[in-house]
């Protein structure tokens, strides 16, 4: 069902469809050139065949151009796209392996297609228009199950020689450590992801019951998931707040490493888990600045919440489709 108005004329060519799939949705919009959602649809994602999938997307293509005149489409997915932003390498959630997308949406929907990755539509809508205005060198790190990222240096999206750059999720963070589905075990995502939040909570409470008993709320430890741990914390849970205190450690202690070798001046942090908002970004800040290198004698990146929420891949795609 789509949403949104139809306040855009019909003849403004300077509309694109951005269209953001996920493991459990597909969701698309019409973006004008400043960022504006005028209309959005979804659809559950069919399956793991890559062809139903696409078939999805050019359904929502034409329901959205059924009201508007449309100049471009841009595809976010979560996965390897490679240097030319026409195949998916690598998708573990979808199952794309070398999958020609951009072809095969091109010769079904008529109109110019570029596929990105998720998180790097996501960086470039906040570079663009959300929390990273005004700043050329930007890293934007997601927090959701994982972690995810978009870097922007000098104004232009740092991809990497071969397309698959910034997935600073699986930076190595303690040798040894926690098992990754990356194969490699102590990454980053490990420790300071929604997966993290959902194990230190579930640790506490299954130590301490009586500590956890607010962020338990009558549930056993196992059933315990990150918005319960959210809520709880905003709610002055002791062991809650824990919780995000200790992901928001292990958050600024990566964020210091990139800063070591990027350099930005903003940090933008996004996802699902950034809707704790300060009780996960304070930590964060406190850590990133005891052990930023140099510190005390250089310029210091700043740390913020993302602004564009659940809409930021939609844009970004469709303002790199645009461009």
């Amino acid at each position: 069902m789509t949403t949104g108005s139809a306040a855009a004329p019909i003849g403004d060519t300077d509309l694109a469809i951005g269209v953001d799939i996920g493991g459990t949705k597909v969701a698309a919009g019409v973006v004008d050139a400043q960022g504006t959602v005028l209309a959005s649809t979804r659809r559950p994602t069919p399956s793991h065949d890559p062809a139903e999938v696409a078939e999805v997307v050019v359904e929502l293509v034409a329901e959205l151009r059924q009201s508007f005149e449309i100049r471009a489409v841009g595809v976010g997915a979560a996965g390897w796209i490679d240097r030319d932003r026409s195949t998916v390498l690598f998708a573990p959630n979808l199952a794309w392996r070398d999958e020609p997308l951009r072809q095969v949406l091109a010769d079904r929907v008529g109109l110019p297609v570029v596929v990105e990755n998720d998180a790097n539509a996501m960086a470039w809508a906040e570079y663009r228009f959300g929390a990273g205005r005004g700043h050329s060198d930007l890293v934007c790190v997601t927090v959701g199950t994982g972690i995810g990222g978009g870097i922007v240096l000098n104004g232009l999206l740092h991809r990497g020689a071969f397309g698959i750059g910034a997935e600073m999720g699986h930076m190595q963070m303690v040798p040894g450590g926690h098992e990754c589905g990356c194969g490699n075990a102590g990454c980053w995502e490990q420790y300071a992801s929604g997966r993290a939040v959902v194990r230190a909570a579930r640790e506490i409470a299954a130590e301490s019951p009586e500590a956890a008993l607010r962020m338990l709320g009558g549930r056993q430890a196992a059933d315990l998931t990150g918005p319960d741990v959210t809520a709880a914390a905003q709610q002055g849970d002791p062991a809650a707040l824990a919780c995000l205190e200790q992901v928001g450690h292990w958050l600024g202690q990566g964020l210091a490493n990139l800063a070591a070798v990027l350099d930005p001046s903003r940090f933008v942090v996004g996802g699902g888990v950034s809707d704790a908002g300060e009780l996960l970004v304070s930590p964060a800040r406190t850590r990133f600045r005891s052990v930023l290198s140099g510190r005390g004698h250089r310029p210091e990146a700043d740390v913020v919440v993302a602004t564009l929420g659940s809409a930021a891949g939609i844009v970004g795609a469709a303002d790199l489709a645009r461009s």
